[in-house]
């Protein structure tokens, strides 16, 4: 039950609630600038709008995919796609420094919500694919 708890409520409306301040409040999506300039630049706020269209992009294909099937390889395949794409966002923070990933007393709210969340989806589905608690 906590997979599809997880995995069809709780990330997706995550997702949507990044898609939602990535693309409403883009100012606080740059959380490694002390003080972001306002207004932000157009290519800023484009690449902050791309990625906020990929959140919502995850969120229904996750939400709406998963509740489509119950065929255990469309999970399997999507749930991959997304380990994927995890690993991928921890990548895309290479330049925050090592110290970020596992430096939990230096994490503040915008690592906890960012790195917590994919962290934990992260192991949900690692755990998913080997065929824990199914």
């Amino acid at each position: 039950i906590i997979y599809r708890l997880f995995f069809l409520s709780i990330e997706p409306l995550s997702a949507l609630v990044g898609a939602y301040s990535t693309y409403f409040h883009p100012n606080s999506s740059l959380p490694s600038l002390p003080s972001p300039p306002s207004p932000l630049p157009p290519h800023t706020t484009i690449t902050l709008s791309q990625l906020a269209n990929m959140y919502l992009f995850f969120a229904l294909n996750e939400a709406l995919v998963l509740r489509a099937t119950a065929d255990m390889r469309v999970w399997r395949t999507l749930l991959c796609i997304l380990l994927l794409a995890d690993f991928g966002h921890l990548w895309a923070m290479k330049s925050l420094g090592a110290s970020v990933y596992w430096d939990l007393r230096g994490w503040g709210v915008w690592e906890c919500a960012n790195l917590g969340v994919v962290y934990g989806g992260a192991m949900l589905r690692i755990a998913f694919l080997v065929g824990v608690g199914l």
